[in-house]
């Protein structure tokens, strides 16, 4: 089954309904599934051929999903690229993808021009005129347009979603056809079942977990409403949930749901509307989410995923987040269950698995998990070692299957022999009233071989010192676990996709110092 059968379901029974809209733009299901056609069709006459593969580096906008339908519908592999990525960066992953086609927007073509022998063998098209590229207008004539979508087998490929990269090269987990139907279907069925005519809002990039959200919603025939505004602003998020009554915020980051408690004033726009805020992308503070959940209602729906297993490993409904918090029970701190049709569970060192309690690596596998990596069968053995996916996560099951995350295995900071996870630190620092985030982790240190070590953003108008943190600490947890030094910043980096970055925080301290990854010597940095 080729995914596009479900944008074509939707143009059938709700052909004159919205199906995309950004600020005064709005596309119906059947001029999107007819565009969608237009865009196969046309990659096709331009000398693609199914299998090929096809990049965008885009800001939001509809133009986006037309892409990625137009890619399924003629059987073509469709290459995601991060929109705040270098052009050294977007030529990597286009030539490591093979990609015959660059999409992008006006706004890359310098970093493009001024690096043009990196992107010699690809056919670009943008958004507006710019030398050496055809116009993506072209790409939606109808001359060439399909009249059906292509046939597709389950284990064909249509997507090759790169990693951050941010312990080497990126690598494209590779996902087919059946890998993405399960992911609508486990997302209707586990976390938000969408309904027809639904408005689900996007203020996260496309080309990530929103985008993947957005399958569903065309699944259903619902509205897949987009924010205008380049950065995250609360005051245009909220207005627009007001102006379109959106039922459902696809995406944000644990960072962005932070923000929103900073900055939302009651009252000021009307939010009823609001059935469902998915998040995910990193761990959220238990503090941090009760009091989104007082704040806002118990609307909050948690996903834990991967690129290698797009957004369905283990998931919390709106409903058990409910059930959690009005029992008082810890779990509300968890990332859930695991999902319907997926198998999970954790190992330690040697792959062996380990009983409720125990903490090792988070493993998955069903037809959620990637075949493998694109061209790098040495990465694909080592992450699919004995038929598991193996995340690189550290956590534990408890005797109900409820999964808790420590951390990234790499990120764990072993002081005097003992092994501290950055998160749990984390989650003694943020109770503090006065705190409004922290990041932990470890660095160089003659005695211990890593320090933990803490940098703070006091809430404003607010004066810290490093011995409340301290001290503070040293009231919830263990001593070797208490940061032995704290800084203090205005406020902490963070990627497009709202996840802090631990490794460029880190590295700093790690200048002229062999820096350990699991264990190992002399690599450089964790993954943040």
């Amino acid at each position: 089954m080729n995914t596009f059968a479900f944008l074509e379901k939707s143009a059938r029974q709700f052909p004159d309904s919205p199906a995309l809209v950004q600020g005064g733009e709005t596309v119906t299901y059947r001029e999107f599934r007819d565009r969608a056609l237009a865009i196969g069709g046309n990659l096709l006459a331009s000398g693609c051929q199914p299998g090929d593969r096809v990049a965008f580096c885009l800001a939001n906008s509809p133009r986006i999903l037309e892409l990625i339908y137009g890619c399924f519908a003629a059987g073509l592999v469709v290459v995601p690229v991060n929109s705040r990525l270098h052009a050294r960066e977007i030529a990597y992953i286009v030539g490591n993808s093979g990609a015959k086609v660059l999409v992008h927007g006006p706004e890359y073509q310098a970093g493009i021009v001024a690096n043009a022998t990196l992107f010699a063998d690809v056919a670009r098209y943008c958004l507006q005129p710019a030398d050496g590229a055809g116009l993506f207008q072209a790409l939606v004539d109808g001359e060439h347009g399909l009249a059906q979508a292509a046939d597709a087998k389950s284990e064909d490929l249509c997507w090759l979603f790169y990693t951050s990269g941010t312990t080497g090269k990126p690598k494209g987990a590779m996902w087919n056809h059946r890998m993405v139907r399960c992911v609508i279907m486990n997302y209707l069925a586990d976390l938000h079942n969408i309904q027809p005519g639904e408005v689900v809002l996007h203020c996260a990039p496309l080309s990530h977990g929103s985008g993947i959200i957005a399958l569903p919603t065309i699944a259903r025939g619902g509205v897949n409403a987009i924010t205008e505004t380049a950065s995250f602003d609360i005051d245009s998020l909220l207005e627009t949930v007001a102006r379109l009554r959106v039922s459902h915020i696809a995406f944000m980051a644990p960072t962005q749901i932070v923000k929103l408690l900073e900055d939302y004033r009651p009252g000021q726009h009307d939010i009823s509307s609001l059935q469902a805020i998915c998040y995910g992308g990193a761990p959220i503070y238990v503090d941090q989410l009760r009091q989104a959940i007082e704040t806002f209602g118990p609307i909050f729906v948690q996903l834990y995923g991967q690129g290698e297993s797009p957004i369905t490993i283990t998931g919390m409904s709106a409903n058990l987040h409910r059930e959690l918090l009005a029992a008082g029970d810890p779990r509300i701190g968890s990332a859930g269950r695991v999902r319907t049709d997926v198998e999970a569970h954790c190992v330690d060192a040697r792959d062996n698995p380990l009983p409720p309690g125990q903490t090792g690596e988070v493993v998955v596998r069903g037809d959620v998990v990637m075949p493998g990596y694109w061209r790098n069968p040495e990465a694909t053995a080592e992450a699919l070692r004995g038929g598991w996916l193996h995340t690189g996560d550290v956590g534990y099951f408890d005797d109900r299957g409820f999964l808790f995350l420590l951390d990234r295995a790499k990120d764990m900071v072993i002081s005097g022999g003992n092994n501290v996870y950055p998160r749990e630190v984390e989650e003694a620092i943020i109770l503090h009233p006065k705190v409004a985030n922290c990041v932990v982790f470890g660095i160089p240190d003659d005695y211990w071989g890593e320090a933990v070590h803490a940098v703070v953003v006091a809430k404003s108008g607010e004066t810290l010192t490093a011995k409340e943190i301290i001290d503070f600490c040293g009231e919830h947890m263990a001593g070797y676990k208490k940061p032995k030094a704290v800084d203090f910043v205005e406020e902490l980096p963070v990627s497009g996709y709202g996840k802090i970055l631990r490794r460029e925080i880190r590295e700093k301290y790690w200048v002229g110092h062999a820096s350990r990854i699991g264990g190992g010597s002399g690599a450089k940095g964790p993954n943040s």
